[in-house]
C-alpha cells in the first residue's frame, strides 16, 4: 500500500533553539505527519533528544588480520628421527593436546629404557627394604640400616616418576620406538611442511596452528597520526563484504618502525568473526578519544528508521512528529553521522522511534483506501 506523506505542520518551538530554521525546514519539504499528544507520546515510551552538532572524529587506516601471540603456535619435532605417521593436514582442526604426527627416534628408545631401568631399580630396593624391615622387627639389624634402605627406595621411586613423566611428555609409544607430536592449542592448521617418511632434525617445523578466536588487528599509523591514537579508543573494522565489526585499541607501539616510519596499533575484536583469516586486509576507522568534529551531526542509531527504502528521522512538531529524510554517514559505537536532513536544535524521537514508523504506516494505509 502506497505511503501517503501529508503536508507538514510546524516543527515544535523551544526556547533557545533556531525556530526560524525549523519552520523553514518543515514548510519547504513535505514529510509524513503523525498527530500525537504529549500524553500519547509519554504512554508509548517515545523518548526525545535534541539534535546537537559534534560528531566523533574518525581516522581511516589500512589494517591487517594477525594471530595474537597466545593464539598461534609452531609445532616442531621434539627429536631427530623419521616421520612415521601424519595425522593432520593443511586446514584441519586440531584439539589441544591432540597427536598430529609420530616420529620414530632413538630418543624414544632411550626414554623407554630409562623407565625400565628405574622400574627395575625400584623393585630391587623394595625387596631390600622389606628384608631390612623384617630383620629390624626381629632385632637383627639396627634402625639406621632400615632408614637407609627406606631412603634408597624413596630415591629410586622418584627416579621412576621422573622417567615416566618424561615418557608421557614425549608421547613415547608402547613399543618404545616413536615420539608423539602434539598441538599445544586448539585451532586450525595453517602450515604443514611435514612429509611422511622424511628425516627431521630436532626443532624442525612440522606444523603451524592458529586459533581463529584469538585474532587481533594490526593497524599501521602514519607518524603524523600516531600520537592521536591511544589505548581504549573505539574502532570499526570494515571487511570485504561491507560488514562492520566493533573493535577497540589495545596498545600502540611507543616508537616508529625505522623503515616504514609508522607506528602499529593493535586492535582487539569485540567478538569472534567467522571467515576472518590471518593475513587478510581490512579498513579500520578509529575514533580518537575526545576529538569532536563540530561541523557534523550524530544521532543514536535507534532514531534512524527506514520508510519505503528511505532513511528517515522523526522530528517533533507542535502536534506530533514529521518524518524527515536524512543522508547517513558512518556508524560507530551506536551513533550515526548525519550528512544532511537535520539541523541543530530540532528535537527528534530516539527510543521507540519504530512505533512512529508503524503509526505512519497505519495512517498511510487508511488514507490509501
Amino acid at each position: 500500500m502506497a505511503l501517503i506523506f501529508w503536508p507538514t505542520s510546524e516543527v515544535d518551538d523551544h526556547p533557545g533553539e533556531d525556530d526560524h530554521a525549523q519552520e523553514e525546514a518543515s514548510t519547504e519539504t513535505p514529510e509524513g505527519v503523525i498527530t500525537l499528544s504529549e500524553e500519547q507520546i509519554s504512554e508509548a515510551g517515545i523518548q526525545l533528544a535534541s539534535v546537537r552538532s559534534g560528531a566523533a572524529v574518525e581516522l581511516v587506516f589500512p589494517a591487517t588480520v594477525a594471530a595474537s601471540p597466545t593464539a598461534s603456535a609452531r609445532i616442531d619435532a621434539r627429536a631427530s628421527g623419521v616421520v612415521r605417521s601424519v595425522g593432520k593436514t593443511l586446514g584441519d582442526y586440531v584439539a589441544r593436546g591432540e597427536t598430529v604426527a609420530r616420529i620414530e627416534s632413538a630418543d624414544a628408545a632411550a626414554l623407554a629404557s630409562q623407565v625400565s631401568a628405574a622400574r627395575a631399580r625400584v623393585s630391587e630396593l623394595s625387596a631390600a627394604y622389606e628384608r631390612e624391615r623384617r630383620l629390624f622387627e626381629e632385632n637383627v639389624t639396627a634402625r639406621q640400616d632400615l632408614e637407609a634402605a627406606r631412603a634408597n627406595l624413596s630415591v629410586a621411586r622418584s627416579e621412576l616418576q621422573r622417567a615416566q613423566a618424561a615418557v608421557a611428555a614425549a608421547g613415547v609409544s608402547g613399543d618404545g620406538r616413536s615420539l608423539a607430536v602434539t598441538s599445544p592449542l586448539a585451532g586450525r592448521i595453517t602450515a604443514a611442511p611435514i612429509v611422511l617418511g622424511a628425516f627431521v632434525d630436532a626443532g624442525e617445523e612440522l606444523y603451524r596452528v592458529v586459533d581463529p578466536n584469538g585474532l587481533q588487528i594490526e593497524v599501521a599509523l602514519p607518524s603524523a597520526e600516531a600520537s592521536r591514537i591511544q589505548p581504549g579508543d573505539e574502532a570499526v573494522l570494515v571487511v570485504g563484504d561491507g560488514r562492520e565489526i566493533g573493535a577497540r585499541v589495545r596498545s600502540v607501539t611507543p616508537s616508529l618502525d625505522p623503515e616504514s616510519r609508522s607506528a602499529t596499533a593493535v586492535l582487539s575484536l569485540s567478538r569472534g568473526v567467522p571467515g576472518l583469516q590471518p593475513g587478510a586486509f581490512l579498513q579500520a576507522r578509529i575514533r580518537p578519544s575526545g576529538e569532536i568534529d563540530r561541523d557534523r551531526i550524530a544521532v543514536p542509531e535507534d532514531a534512524i528508521q527506514v520508510v519505503e527504502g528511505r532513511d528517515v528521522v522523526f522530528v517533533r512538531t507542535k502536534t506530533g512528529f514529521q518524518a524527515r529524510e536524512v543522508e547517513l554517514g558512518t556508524r560507530s559505537a551506536g551513533q550515526v553521522t548525519i550528512l544532511s536532513g537535520l539541523q541543530e536544535g530540532w528535537r527528534i524521537a530516539v527510543a521507540n522511534a519504530f512505533l512512529l514508523k508503524a503509526e505512519l504506516g497505519k495512517e498511510g494505509a487508511t488514507h490509501g483506501h
